[in-house]
């Protein structure tokens, strides 16, 4: 039987004993009787309240998911290879990469962009360190420019976004001149200046990439990347206040997304119509008219090509909507989209600070909207 089989009982005797605790040594830290113990350890006693489960847990110095036999929730704590992200960054003495593995860097990078993609970022955060110091040591540039892509996406998710921003800068130096890989790159350099507050900059170098793309004909992969870019600096001028610009940017990506059918997306921008009306719904929560935002999504997640979506994208969404909903002074709905955001993609809701900051927000209420509580104390927030 494995430990996620067993009665939750059962599951506090073994944390127990791992952390060294007699029965008496634990009921008197929780203030209850050796009795109590003995029976809940036994089953005789059911654990059927969560706030229980939360003492128990806070005593045994584990996740309560742990004693609930769920697969152990990722938390902010999980993160803390960041230090060697940083340090990864910082190196320039990288020894040249045995000739013949190419083609062995090209799938280390497919992989992370999966991790990424499905939102797995702990897992990415120990993983990224050895797959730079492996492509900056390649010869090829298109492995390093997709490595300090995705490099530069997770560390903006992370709340880091002034090495999120060097990361992406260091994806425009390794693209070369190349104006496919310089538009790639020029994505990542958008985010991380939104992440910034740097709105007109971000807007300015995604718009100049944006159309160097469109000056030639190119094939779909590469329209979605130029589709991609307009949305990025649609979402920079909506930051900025410049809703014009924004709903004219939108629509000329919307244009590109309504030409594409069944492309390959090796660029990973997962551009399409379903990205479009994301995009308009991000927009107005940026330029603040969450009752717009609001209104628009549920057409959003009601199309067909929304499951098909990344994790990572569907549930960095929510979280926007989440916010909507606060715009409007409505924390039900709020919650509501805190929680499907966390059972879409759990490390969006509880590895990103900003995230951290929605939950704060919509824990104020008394008594806490099911499920946020819950995530609140995941993300070891207190009330």
């Amino acid at each position: 039987m494995t430990a996620d089989e067993l009665p939750i009982g059962r599951r506090v005797a073994r944390w127990r004993v791992r952390r060294q605790l007699t029965q008496q040594m634990l009921a008197d830290r929780l203030r209850r009787s050796k009795s109590w113990v003995d029976k809940v350890e036994r089953g005789v006693r059911p654990l059927d309240r969560y706030s229980v489960i939360q003492e128990l847990a806070q005593v045994l110095r584990i996740d309560p998911e742990l004693l609930l036999g769920r697969q152990r929730p990722v938390t902010v704590g999980a993160l803390d290879g960041v230090d060697d992200l940083r340090a990864a960054l910082a190196r320039y003495d990288t020894r040249p990469a045995p000739a013949g593995e190419a083609e062995q860097l090209r799938r280390l990078v497919g992989h992370a962009w999966l991790s990424y993609q499905h939102a797995h970022y702990p897992q990415l955060v120990r993983v990224l360190p050895g797959l730079l110091d492996a492509a900056q040591g390649g010869q090829a540039s298109e492995p390093l420019v997709q490595a300090y892509r995705i490099t530069s996406s997770l560390l903006v998710k992370l709340g880091e976004a002034d090495l999120g921003w060097l990361a992406a800068d260091r994806a425009m130096a390794a693209a070369g001149g190349d104006p496919v890989l310089s538009a790639t790159a020029a994505v990542s350099v958008g985010q991380a200046l939104r992440a910034l507050g740097r709105g007109r900059l971000a807007l300015a170098a995604t718009l100049a990439a944006a159309e160097h793309l469109e000056a030639d004909r190119r094939p779909p992969g590469e329209w979605a990347v130029g589709g991609t870019l307009l949305l990025q600096a649609a979402l920079a001028a909506a930051g900025c206040g410049d809703t014009c610009r924004a709903e004219e940017l939108t629509e000329r990506a919307a244009g590109i997304a309504a030409r594409l059918r069944g492309y390959d997306d090796p660029h990973r921008t997962g551009f399409g119509p379903v990205a479009v009306e994301l995009a308009r719904v991000v927009a107005a929560v940026e330029w603040g008219d969450g009752g717009a935002a609001v209104r628009r999504h549920p057409a959003v997640v009601r199309r067909a090509g929304w499951r098909l979506l990344p994790a990572e994208c569907r549930g960095a969404y929510l979280l926007d909507v989440a916010r909507a909903y606060l715009q409007l002074g409505d924390v039900r709905g709020a919650a509501r989209a805190l929680v499907d955001a966390d059972s879409v993609a759990p490390a969006e809701v509880r590895c990103r600070p900003s995230a951290r900051t929605v939950i704060a927000e919509v824990a104020r209420v008394h008594p806490a909207p099911a499920g946020v509580a819950r995530l609140a104390a995941l993300v070891g927030l207190t009330r």
